[in-house]
């Protein structure tokens, strides 16, 4: 099952939706917000399977809000080999925690504005994790238990701002910064969420090309590790980290300008398009 959060051209109102086919069928009856739904457990997704489409979109005829508004998102850098290769850093012997506050929280198809503070904004392509469960003190054994769903997630970053900073949450946490979407697929569709084929596409070009394998830390890992000390709550987000081939790293760097538009392309998770413009 998709689940996503939009409005329609005829109403400011947020609205819930599951993909059906090519169509979003509302389902704000069942729940308001993916956050909702989460909590009401396996009586919505019941509900949902059952629903009968008495009102459905086309694709292009929303404007999609972020696919889940989470209480926090908490992110991983470093976590593919090769992207802590490419910067000239050593694998991480442990997670490398950070955070992306709420106000970057971001839609499919949303403009990601070029804030004029940084002058080097690139992309990161991500697996995100939507939890489903509060977890606290969670074995990795039982950590998948605590997932809901899975969706494709931009990290965007000023790295001019984070690497000054010597710590990544400024350069991490500008508004709009934190694309979720277009969908959170529930995780009874992914078998392994280890097993995906994750691109990161500029313009059409394909700069990141990967797979969930490669992760250093394993999302059961992650969910374990983070919740020895910070408990996780319905409906907050892990970013997984990024594969290698961001912009920065390249030789001439490439780093995002006005018009440009970025792609996160995940095997069976779905595609989240982004267009940036500048202040």
């Amino acid at each position: 099952m998709k689940i996503t959060q939009f409005k329609t051209k005829a109403s400011e109102d947020a609205r819930l939706g599951m993909l059906n086919n090519d169509v979003i069928v509302d389902i704000t009856d069942i729940a308001a917000t993916t956050k909702d739904f989460i909590a009401k457990g396996a009586a919505a997704i019941h509900a949902a399977k059952n629903a009968t489409a008495t009102t459905a979109y086309a694709l292009d005829a929303v404007e999609y809000l972020p696919a889940v508004t989470p209480g926090k998102v908490i992110a991983i850098g470093r976590n593919y080999h090769d992207h802590a290769i490419e910067g000239g850093s050593e694998p991480p012997s442990s997670p490398l925690i950070f955070t992306k506050f709420t106000n970057s929280v971001n839609a499919h198809n949303a403009k990601v504005t070029l804030h004029s503070i940084s002058e080097k904004i690139d992309f990161e392509a991500e697996l995100a994790v939507v939890i489903g469960k509060r977890g606290s003190k969670v074995t990795e054994e039982e950590a998948l238990d605590y997932v809901f769903g899975y969706s494709c997630l931009n990290d965007v970053s000023a790295r001019d701002l984070q690497f000054a900073d010597g710590q990544w949450v400024r350069g991490k946490g500008l508004d709009g910064f934190c694309p979720i979407g277009p969908f959170v697929v529930t995780k009874d569709e992914i078998a392994d969420p280890q097993a995906l084929k994750i691109e990161g596409i500029l313009n059409g070009e394909v700069m990141q090309s990967s797979n969930t394998d490669k992760m250093i830390f394993k999302v059961a890992y992650l969910i374990h590790y983070i919740t020895q000390a910070i408990t996780l709550e319905p409906g907050d987000v892990i970013a997984t980290g990024t594969p290698e081939g961001v912009g920065v790293f390249r030789t001439p760097p490439v780093l995002l300008k006005d018009g440009d538009v970025f792609d996160v392309v995940i095997e069976n998770v779905g595609s989240l398009r982004n267009s940036f413009v500048k202040a």
